[in-house]
């Protein structure tokens, strides 16, 4: 079963780099604000109970998630080029 949890950890991880290569590349973020910061809160809460539980594959995809919302997110707040 842990292989299988390599592989959800995997699969979530790698969905948000089109995005995020995306959001660098246009200079925007075009996701939802309320997405992005309900993302960001639930992943991050989830890596302190990853934590807790001492789960790192839990842990590490949670860590993964959190960051890839918090980049788009920071795009979304401060964009380098303003969406057209």
């Amino acid at each position: 079963m842990e292989l299988v949890g390599y592989a959800g950890l995997i699969a979530l991880t790698l969905c948000w780099i089109p995005q995020s290569i995306e959001t660098i590349r246009l200079g925007h973020c075009p996701v939802n604000l309320i997405f992005l910061i309900l993302s960001s809160f639930g992943s991050l809460c989830l890596v302190l109970y990853a934590l807790f539980l001492g789960d790192p594959v839990f842990t590490l995809l949670n860590l993964l998630t959190t960051l890839g919302a918090l980049l788009n997110m920071y795009y979304r707040l401060f964009p380098r080029i303003p969406a057209a």
